[in-house]
């Protein structure tokens, strides 16, 4: 990536990591890459943590100065969330412990922003698992976050969520190759195409499929190319283990920790900014506006789109892009 602002990119050494529900991440790492400046004050920082299969690579396109991340203005720290392939994984880690929060990954990406030099944040900025662990930072670390950006996140994963979630680990644990507990003694290939299949029905609308979209504005020829190429060949190229894991991470999220979810909201002193996706069909608008009257400071903004949850990253759609650019900036301009 070429651009007229400092990019740094590394990984920190945490050590031997325990993790909330028991067990040890060994040995662990911590992938990040820094755009921007971090001035004198360390509080002109903004988080992003990585979507589920994300890398700092693939979320960098939000950084511009004319993109919902200003590189001049912030110092944006974008964090690989744990088995994205870049951070430890349960690939490559033998005794990778049976579940791995997003409580786990944001106080490890709180270890990162220390070693950084970061004091305060300006924001925590994330797109779907991305936006549970924005949310998570806000309620871990309520005295260092003033605003929380969810764009088609929650704060404890529904129940209807959780199906979907159910439905995508019964693939891979019905493969041949698995051993049981996310392990698997080969890269299970016709499982993850199975994978790529139905997340292909989840991660758009029904309207994208009937109004042909993924042709006319994707410019795939047929349906079965575009299942082949973008959702095929996308999850084929991940290692099993590590999607059996962040979707485990996914399952289990939740900031109040199985207790009571209206306290742990009320809890938050950062400004809130909920954008779900008209159409998404996982993280509901339905499921933000059960959460907003329990915020302090709070806004839901939907986004008008037919393109359900890919509207939260809508690289490539003008419309979505403009609309999240828009309120993301008028929300960073606003007083903390």
């Amino acid at each position: 990536m070429t651009s007229d602002w400092p990019v740094d990119t590394g990984v920190l050494e945490l050590g031997d990591l325990e993790v909330e529900r028991g067990g040890t991440i060994r040995d662990a790492r911590l992938g990040w890459q820094a755009h921007g400046v971090l001035n004198a004050a360390g509080d002109n920082a903004i988080v992003v943590p990585t979507s589920y299969t994300a890398t700092h690579d693939d979320e960098a396109w939000l950084v511009r100065p004319d993109g919902l991340l200003d590189p001049h203005r912030h110092y944006v720290v974008i964090i690989d969330q744990f088995s994205n392939g870049v951070s430890s994984g349960a690939a490559d880690t033998d005794d990778w412990p049976e579940v791995v929060t997003a409580g786990d990954n944001v106080r490890a990406q709180h270890r990162l922003l220390e070693h950084l030099g970061v004091r305060r944040l300006q924001a925590a900025y994330g797109f779907s698992m991305g936006a549970i662990m924005s949310y998570h930072w806000a309620a871990l670390f309520p005295d260092m976050v003033e605003r929380a950006i969810v764009v088609c996140g929650s704060a404890r994963t529904a129940e209807h969520n959780q199906v979907f979630l159910s439905g995508l680990l019964r693939i891979l644990e019905a493969a041949p190759e698995h051993l049981g507990g996310g392990r698997f003694e080969a890269e299970p290939a016709l499982a993850l195409k199975a994978y790529g299949h139905v997340y292909a029905g989840w991660g758009l609308s029904q309207d994208v499929y009937r109004e042909q979209l993924y042709r006319t504005v994707l410019g795939s020829p047929d349906l079965q190319t575009y299942l082949r190429t973008d959702w095929e060949d996308g999850f084929g190229a991940c290692r099993a283990a590590n999607l059996y894991a962040q979707a485990t991470t996914w399952l289990t999220a939740d900031i109040a920790r199985g207790g009571d979810l209206a306290g742990a909201l009320a809890a938050i002193r950062a400004q809130v900014l909920l954008v779900p996706c008209e159409t998404d069909l996982y993280f509901r608008v339905a499921d933000n506006a059960a959460e907003l009257p329990h915020l302090r400071r709070a806004e839901l903004r939907p986004i008008p789109s037919v393109w359900g949850h890919r509207a939260g990253s809508p690289a490539g759609l003008p419309a979505e892009t403009a609309y999240l650019r828009g309120v993301v900036t008028d929300w960073l301009d606003r007083p903390a």
